[in-house]
């Protein structure tokens, strides 16, 4: 087993400690189990990248974005590493979350319930 690289721990930690508004709201909607018993972390480092939150289980990653990640280049890097290390990836905007949490959870539960992505597609 690989050991944890501190540098992504810390960004992590610091991450968990300051999330913006739709994060915890999102963050509180799925937390302990809470949505079909699927279990959620937050703030994961993945390989290069660091998720906002993500079901390992069904290899769910969830990202909840503001204005900054409209038209950003280094999200669509970031989804294309994902799914071709057999992640699916949500992306939901933060006034969708605030203003629309009941069909956000939907879609998430939806994408959970689909299952993992198939290793080889």
């Amino acid at each position: 087993m690989r050991a944890a690289n501190e540098i992504k721990t810390q960004r992590a930690r610091r991450l968990r400690r300051n999330p913006t508004k739709a994060e915890a709201a999102l963050w509180y909607r799925l937390r302990s189990r809470s949505l079909n018993g699927y279990k959620f972390v937050r703030q994961e480092p993945i390989g290069p990248f660091t998720v906002d939150l993500i079901c390992r289980e069904r290899r769910l990653a969830i990202e909840v974005d503001g204005g900054q990640h409209a038209d950003n280049p280094g999200d669509a890097v970031r989804d294309k590493w994902l799914v071709d290390h057999n992640y699916r990836v949500l992306r939901f905007w933060n006034n969708d979350v605030m203003g629309n949490m009941a069909g956000v959870l939907e879609s998430i539960a939806t994408a959970l319930a689909e299952g993992p992505p198939h290793p080889d597609r």
